[in-house]
């Protein structure tokens, strides 16, 4: 009598092999690196973000609920009302802001949009609760976790949350590299629009209310990898890929100069590490845009989109085929990894980076009453490699530089002026 294992493989239909269904592992590895580069982003953008979903949090306690798990502040920015005993006065426009677990790690990076309740195109959101809510904007893989997330801290609060359908509202995001001062989009009341605060060039961010496609700006329509593109060209992690789950640290992910995160507002959860490491000054590691290039040629001097930077012999034409988490090594030098990827397009990407080896920004540590620069290991002739391999000896090797944004450098710079004073 045959086992039971066998026999299922027996019963089971047997598969059709084409000259396209075995490929043997060269090939695979030519496949891997001829895989095109999205073409470069336009200067005037509009794109509609599939990766992101949005969240609807209402009730009369969603905004003193909200204020205790976010790193921003929920409330009327500095209306003197103490949150504990008096109703606290919600934010009337739109903010940055992030969800930590107790251990202070990053689980959700989001947009958070107040409403009134039945005001406008909200109407067809309001769904019994009463009282004012939020749309929360997430990482649409991730969205029933923090559905469950905000659930778990719930309690007896007056609060109602659940996961809007893409067809109930979808997320943009527009931009124009000509405005040399440009304003919010205005729109019918269809439409919700926030400046993006992260970056100076990022653009606005849009929720459209129901079906369509938001009309508030005179530009191309473009695909989300175009967004995604200018988003790693001025060094912003964005989704669960980037700023990894119940590992990545807020200051590491540059949320506090992203506007994402108040240090004078009252608790939260994980708001002791993260008020902690701002004190003692300890961040060794930020994550920055990187330029991925081939080994034969000098290395980029500035940062630039460039789909056909990569040529075939590098291991790969596309960042996006190194693997998340992949190790960023110093050519011809042994020691500690400078640092590991994150996720990349055409020949730039997003790399949480050890400063003092990868940058000439030092870290700091604490020192007596003054902050002290670490050790610095830093050289301008250093080259950094990223190698990638598996199982079934699908890989590649391409060396990667990392660049300090000027905006992310002044803010740094700004905020050590500010701990002197």
């Amino acid at each position: 009598m045959q086992p039971l294992a066998n026999r299922a493989l027996l019963q089971r239909p047997r598969a059709t092999i084409t000259s396209s269904s075995v490929v043997c592992r060269s090939c695979r590895r030519r496949r891997l690196a001829t895989t095109a580069a999205p073409p470069k982003p336009p200067a005037a953008g509009l794109a509609e973000l599939s990766s992101r979903r949005v969240l609807a949090v209402a009730g009369a306690d969603a905004t003193k609920f909200l204020q205790g798990i976010v790193t921003q502040n929920v409330a009327t920015a500095n209306s003197g009302r103490n949150i504990t005993t008096a109703p606290p006065e919600p934010r009337t426009e739109g903010f940055y802001a992030g969800f930590l677990n107790a251990t202070g790690r990053v689980m959700h990076d989001t947009f958070i949009y107040p409403f009134r309740s039945g005001a406008g195109g909200l109407s067809a959101l309001d769904y019994g609760d009463g009282g004012d809510g939020f749309l929360v904007e997430a990482d649409a893989s991730q969205a029933a976790r923090l559905e469950k997330y905000i659930k778990r801290y719930k309690l007896r609060a007056k609060v109602s949350v659940r996961v809007l359908a893409p067809e109930e509202v979808s997320v943009w995001q527009a931009w124009d590299d000509a405005a040399s001062n440009p304003g919010l989009p205005s729109g019918n009341g269809s439409i919700m629009t926030l400046r993006d605060p992260r970056a100076p060039a990022m653009g606005w961010r849009i929720l459209q209310l129901g079906p369509g496609t938001p009309d508030v700006i005179d530009a191309e329509r473009a695909a989300e990898d175009a967004y995604t593109i200018r988003r790693y060209l001025q060094g912003v992690p964005e989704g669960q890929d980037e700023l990894l789950r119940e590992q990545a640290l807020p200051l590491e992910s540059n949320m506090e100069h992203m506007g994402g995160v108040d240090f004078h507002k009252g608790c939260y959860v994980g708001q002791e590490l993260t008020i902690r490491t701002r004190h003692r000054g300890v961040v060794r590691k930020r994550v920055l845009p990187c330029a991925l290039y081939d080994a034969d040629r000098p290395a980029p001097s500035v940062l630039a989109y460039d789909p056909d930077a990569l040529p075939a012999g590098s291991g790969t034409t596309d960042a996006a085929a190194v693997p998340t988490e992949t190790s960023i090594g110093r050519c011809g030098k042994s020691g500690r990894s400078a640092g590991k990827w994150l996720k990349g397009l055409g020949n730039v990407g997003l790399a949480l980076c050890r400063l003092e080896i990868m940058t000439d920004v030092a870290a700091v540590v604490p020192g007596g009453g003054d902050q002290v620069p670490a050790a610095a290991t830093y050289s301008p002739e250093d080259d950094f490699v990223l190698d990638w391999g598996g199982d079934d000896d699908v890989g590649g090797s391409v060396k990667i530089k990392a660049f300090v944004p000027d905006w992310l450098r002044a803010s740094m710079e700004e905020a050590q002026r500010k701990k002197k004073q």
